[in-house]
């Protein structure tokens, strides 16, 4: 874009830090097993954490796939590479960054595992070659790690997403792949299936469905390109707040049966549309305030949201494995665990995703460096 126009993408880095900031409250409202403190004394312990949940889901990480796909829109309409050259780019920015990550948290996870007592059961899957595979292909080596593959695989598909940059109004196909998805899903759950089987399959619906999210952002892409004057934005901004404010509402009911449960339910109805639909109407908040005066260090901060995305687990697992070593958990609410864990986790991930920048042989690994065959390839140019 031109110099003149660049401003306007303030708007768009504010988003990605929000949306940083939702993926750490969400990973911070559960219990140590990931639930919705199923433990806890009375149902109204639970309020707050899952409350605080809620609010973080927001922005949670589709809201990283519309980002990322929002991004490819305009790098292919700049400039329109070879199918094969744009999926080699993306393969080295994703691919190469996933496997370290992957391989990392196969093993940090025993961390946490020895010091819960659930130590033999990581080591048992370290020790199967089919989990690897899924390790690599699924990234189910940490509960994070299946944006990176899920996304590499979404921009395969870009080509056919630039037709909605061409007609916006394919964007609504969305509603219609999530539903197949949502469909589709639920009877793939009902299959007696091998369990490792059924991953690969759900897997592979969630990637057909995502890619309403391709549209959506290619069509939204298409929009803001052919310019939003300053009154249409400010009816944009309102309609974003307003649907998601009813996506929120539809939510409601999963959010209730975890507050009532301690277990994290299944979205099947509104409640799916509305959890699904939300980057959307989030972006659309973010869109339509493009004009208003932001501050240039949301794109300061922005550099490092992919970063905070991948090292937030390794924070929160440490701050849990501290708390629980010291016997501090047995004294503390789930109320006072998940507002510490937040407080302790969003500042030091942003901290630790700030120094991996700034080691020149690791910055690579939040996407902000030269990959290590870049270097050599580098390194050897300089000899020659």
């Amino acid at each position: 874009m031109a110099n003149s126009q660049k401003p306007r993408l303030v708007w768009f880095d504010a988003n990605r830090v929000f949306a940083a900031f939702g993926v750490v409250l969400i990973h911070s409202t559960t219990d140590f097993s990931g639930q919705a403190f199923a433990n806890a004394d009375a149902a109204g312990e639970r309020l707050l954490p899952v409350f605080l949940r809620s609010i973080g889901e927001f922005s949670g990480s589709e809201m990283f796939f519309m980002f990322s796909l929002f991004l490819m829109a305009m790098r292919v309409d700049k400039k329109v590479p070879s199918y094969g050259s744009a999926i080699a780019t993306q393969a080295q920015r994703l691919l190469v960054p996933f496997v370290f990550w992957a391989v990392f948290y196969a093993f940090f996870r025993l961390i946490k595992a020895e010091t819960f007592n659930y130590g033999p059961y990581i080591w048992d899957q370290l020790g199967e070659v089919q989990n690897w595979v899924g390790y690599f292909v699924l990234g189910s080596s940490q509960y994070h790690m299946h944006f990176l593959p899920t996304l590499f695989a979404l921009f395969l598909f870009y080509p056919l997403m630039r037709t909605a940059t061409r007609y916006p109004l394919l964007g609504l196909t969305i509603v219609f792949t999530l539903g197949v998805m949502n469909n589709t899903q639920a009877f793939v759950w009902g299959l007696d299936l091998d369990p490792m089987l059924r991953s690969y399959a759900i897997r592979a619906l969630k990637i057909l469905g995502y890619v309403g999210y391709g549209m959506a952002a290619f069509a939204i892409y298409g929009l803001w390109k052919d310019g939003i004057p300053r009154g249409e934005s400010r009816l944009v901004r309102r309609c974003g707040f307003y649907f998601a404010a009813i996506a929120y509402v539809a939510t409601l009911p999963f959010y209730y049966v975890a507050f009532d449960t301690g277990s994290w339910g299944i979205r099947g109805g509104w409640d799916f549309y509305g959890h699904f639909l939300m980057p959307i109407f989030v972006f659309f908040i973010f869109m339509g305030g493009q004009y208003r005066q932001w501050s240039p260090k949301w794109s300061q901060l922005a550099r490092y949201t992919f970063g905070i995305y991948l090292v937030h687990p390794l924070v929160i697992d440490l701050f849990d494995v501290s708390i629980y070593s010291l016997g501090l958990a047995e004294m503390m609410s789930p109320s006072v665990i998940v507002v510490s864990r937040f407080a302790f986790a969003l500042p030091m991930s942003f901290a630790v995703a700030v120094a991996l920048s700034r080691i020149g042989v690791l910055a690579w690994t939040i996407g902000l460096g030269p990959n290590p065959w870049q270097m050599f390839r580098a390194a050897k140019g300089v000899k020659a």
